[in-house]
């Protein structure tokens, strides 16, 4: 990779691997309702007015339906599984269980037929489920009904941002990312907008809640995504994906050491065979370099974290 790269690669890294902190912060202040729908709304408007700013055309020919499916799958159900998931049950399983959306992807993928499933897929598929089954059967916690609910949140959450990056792949094929991530983070945020009279504001937020806010609509989710997409296009989504290993590792590292959150051995294990399926199912360092064709960019968008 070029110097360039790396550095992008570093920052998205960094950023991504943070955001769990903050988000634990906007979910305490505006709720995690609230959290959802003010991010995505500020995110889409940001993208819009950076697109704007920068005289860059937008096509929406596709129509409004698929970017309100994908905003309604990517955004809205994603965000708010990771929203009431993290507090629940911490951000360090937060971050693994969130690493394992290409294992939903591939089985998706699988029963759309836009993928065929290799021997070395299905490993990394029964590794990774192994993983899991580890991670969420032998907490460090008790298990109570919190918990559960939490753990049951953040692989619906998981689930959801395969379903929508599987759907762009299949009916967003001609629209640019710009297009895709500006139009799903307002959808998003108008779908969950609703949901506020059921889950209200808990209180007036501090000034300093907003700027967490901003931090985390405008640098962690609309400028990493513009950031992501560059490097997509420098050296591959593949490649560019295996950020979120990365991504995983920093999260988890901010939620034992930082917040002192509980990881046992056995967890340990479970998420090093969570992020060795997901290795096996993306194969990001494939000895013989092969071009990657703009459809691939969809199917392999980060989480929304």
């Amino acid at each position: 990779m070029k110097p360039r790269d790396i550095a992008a690669y570093v920052f998205l890294a960094i950023t991504w691997g943070l955001s769990f902190l903050v988000l634990l912060n906007v979910v305490h202040a505006f709720g995690w309702v609230g959290a959802v729908t003010l991010r995505s709304l500020v995110a889409g408007i940001t993208l819009f007015l950076l697109a704007a700013a920068t005289r860059r055309k937008l096509d929406f020919s596709a129509g409004w339906r698929p970017f309100a499916v994908i905003g309604a799958t990517t955004v809205a159900a994603q965000l708010i599984g990771l929203s009431y998931a993290t507090p629940r049950i911490g951000t360090a399983m937060a971050a693994i269980l969130v690493a394992a959306i290409p294992l939903f992807s591939m089985i998706i993928a699988q029963l759309w037929g836009l993928e065929r499933i290799t021997l070395r897929g299905l490993a990394g598929l029964l590794l990774g489920a192994a993983g899991i089954i580890v991670l969420v059967g032998f907490p460090a916690v008790p298990i109570t009904a919190p918990f559960a609910f939490g753990c049951a949140a953040s692989l619906f959450s998981s689930f959801s941002a395969a379903f929508g990056s599987n759907y762009a792949n299949r009916h967003l094929r001609s629209a640019g990312s710009w297009e895709v991530t500006s139009a799903a983070f307002l959808f998003g945020g108008l779908t969950t907008l609703p949901l506020l009279l059921a889950v209200p504001v808990p209180a007036m937020p501090r000034a300093v809640d907003f700027l967490y806010l901003a931090i985390l609509a405008c640098v962690m989710s609309a400028t990493t995504y513009v950031v992501y997409f560059r490097l997509v296009a420098s050296i591959g989504a593949t490649r560019a994906i295996s950020v979120e290993f990365v991504v995983t590792t920093i999260a988890v590292l901010v939620g034992t050491v930082m917040l002192g959150e509980a990881l046992t051995v056995i967890q340990a294990f479970g998420a090093v065979a969570i992020i060795g399926g997901c290795v096996l199912v993306l194969d990001p360092f494939p000895r013989s370099a092969k071009v990657v064709p703009q459809a691939e960019v969809l199917p392999s968008a980060p989480p929304l974290v």
